[in-house]
């Protein structure tokens, strides 16, 4: 077999979520920090993202994540998270799935029936407790980055769908957050792509109306993901979330906007950036769980375990907890004269 590259990477999913995780053939990666490799990445091997996230070894709701050596002292390993158009700062269903996989092949030693590290994410470093049972994590929480509401109940005019009240919150990635109801619209996996048109107008009218700047990185801008949300459907549950990866591109070959995914699971982040506006109005306080329903009916847990500031804004420090599961183990090799060493997209499931 000629190749000109291998990959081997776990297969991995966050309470439905797909995280593939790579363990090997990637190459030296320089910078300061994982946010330093990560921007290197971006800029120099961008190819390998493109290689394991677009077809034929990707799909439209694949993320994928790049095992590192860490660049704090303090972290255990580091990791560099990659979707269809971006590398976020940070993803809590792509930690649970790198937890998942570095304790369960052993690439960390794993200590049942608790352990505890550290990883270091392009946002910073996340602190880990992992419950653990006969070889399995059973239970992944962590310390997320703090959380921040930029703005509550503002207003933009959403193509196709007129004026809509929105939030604008960061919890590892911005997000532009709307309640499902004002559009007559239920949070059920049937009304799958109705969800995504609708969340892409709303990202798109957010980014153009509401730009937002993180107060202590100005390279992270924002929003570049939208979040619908309304009641939960099981009981004892406190909030349904759907959240659309974006597949936008941008280029003189590719259309200016292509649909989203949506996250299959009630994403990690996106539910740190609800309980921050929900905090900021008075609806959740400090050790309250907020149990978030994804489309799928899985659930993460999150908690606010103190407050902080990040620059002007108030700030929570939430923990996030879900589960992860191994179903598979991958090499993916290029052939030098493969004609997509980049992959490919084609409209009938990228839009």
């Amino acid at each position: 077999m000629r190749s000109s590259r291998m990959i081997t990477a776990i297969e991995a999913h966050a309470e439905g979520e797909p995280g593939r995780v790579i363990t090997g053939g990637l190459p030296p990666i320089p910078g300061r920090s994982v946010f330093e490799k990560m921007q290197w990445m971006q800029a120099h091997a961008d190819d390998i993202r493109l290689l394991m996230l677009q077809e034929p070894r990707g799909n439209p709701a694949l993320c994928c994540n790049a095992i590192v050596e860490p660049c704090d002292p303090t972290a255990d390993a580091g990791f560099i998270i990659m979707e269809q158009t971006e590398y976020p700062p940070m993803s809590g269903s792509n930690t649970i799935c790198t937890v998942t996989v570095l304790l369960e092949t052993g690439i960390l030693p794993m200590v049942e029936p608790v352990t505890e590290l550290v990883l270091e994410a392009p946002a910073g470093l996340i602190r880990v407790r992992a419950d653990c049972r006969d070889g399995k994590v059973t239970r992944v929480t962590f310390q997320n980055v703090p959380a921040f509401a930029v703005h509550l109940d503002a207003e933009i005019e959403v193509e196709g769908y007129g004026r809509a009240r929105v939030d604008v919150a960061w919890g590892g990635m911005f997000f532009v957050i709307a309640e499902a109801a004002q559009f007559g619209l239920d949070l059920t996996p049937e009304n799958g792509a109705e969800m995504v048109r609708l969340s892409e107008a709303l990202r798109r009218a957010a980014a153009d109306q509401l730009p937002v700047v993180h107060p202590t990185n100005p390279v992270i801008t924002g929003p570049t993901i939208s979040q619908l949300t309304g009641p939960a459907m099981q009981a004892g549950h406190h909030g349904r979330s759907v959240v659309t990866v974006s597949n936008s591109v941008s280029g003189p070959a590719s259309p200016a906007s292509l649909p989203g995914a949506l996250d299959r699971s009630p994403c990690g982040t996106g539910t740190c950036a609800r309980m921050a506006c929900l905090h900021a109005r008075g609806l959740l306080g400090i050790g309250q769980d907020y149990i978030n329903e994804g489309p799928l009916g899985t659930t993460f847990t999150g908690r606010i375990e103190d407050l902080t500031q990040v620059g002007s804004y108030p700030a929570i420090l939430p923990s996030l907890s879900g589960q992860g599961w191994i179903y598979g183990i991958s090499h993916y090799t290029l052939d030098p004269t493969d004609p997509f060493p980049h992959g490919f997209r084609v409209g009938d499931i990228w839009g």
